[in-house]
């Protein structure tokens, strides 16, 4: 699921309700992961911090990061970022 937050700000995430363990990619205005959240823990309340300004989060099955190499710095093409390219 990607959250599109239409401006840039820090933001925090919860996983209330949530079944499964996400992965929680903070994305910059650019497309660029700024910091990723593993494996969350399922209906924890505690909050997930972007670590700084983000204007989109985008949840991955937990352990896709990982599996896919993903890493802070790499870039997330889509519309919701501009070009980003």
């Amino acid at each position: 699921m990607l959250f599109d937050f239409t401006k840039t700000a820090p933001v925090s995430m919860w996983m209330k309700n949530t079944l499964i363990p996400l992965d929680m990619l903070f994305i910059k205005p650019d497309g660029t992961i700024a910091n990723i959240a593993e494996r969350t823990v399922p209906g924890s309340l505690t909050p997930i911090d972007s670590k700084g300004p983000v204007l989109g989060v985008l949840e991955l099955n937990g352990g896709t990061s990982a599996r896919l190499r993903i890493k802070p710095g790499d870039k997330v093409i889509h519309p919701v970022f501009g070009d980003a390219q």
